[in-house]
């Protein structure tokens, strides 16, 4: 185990498993990495798969999400402009590995969640 490795334990700013779970921090990133998942969108049309985002919280998110390496963004030389986003090869290792076991994970245990939150009782206190 290298030094890096071991401050790795205590979680700090830098460490990969940090990186890695900060991309979830934010409540609509993984939803539009889920949204782009059957192939590139144009905003629009992410907006409508989405529904509830507004245009500067989905700006917001692309702009993490490119910046992250997680999307490409292809702009058309066309008239009018369009331009269209796509998860990247990182991107959809993403997608497809961790979210998708997230995703298996919450449908199975779905009505055990909101059945504990809607008691109000937490587990075994």
């Amino acid at each position: 185990m290298t030094d890096h490795d071991a401050h790795c334990l205590d979680f700090v700013a830098d460490c990969r498993l940090r990186a890695a779970t900060d991309l979830f921090t934010h409540t609509w990133d993984p939803v539009v990495l889920a949204a782009l998942r059957p192939g590139p969108r144009r905003r629009r049309e992410l907006r409508t798969a989405i529904g509830g985002i507004s245009d500067k919280v989905l700006t917001e998110s692309l702009r993490r999400l490119l910046t992250a390496g997680l999307l490409e963004r292809h702009a058309h030389a066309e008239a009018p402009p369009r331009v269209e986003y796509a998860l990247t090869g990182l991107g959809r290792s993403l997608v497809e590995g961790p979210m998708a076991v997230l995703g298996r994970w919450a449908i199975e245990h779905a009505d055990e969640l909101l059945e504990t939150r809607e008691s109000g009782t937490p587990q075994g206190f």
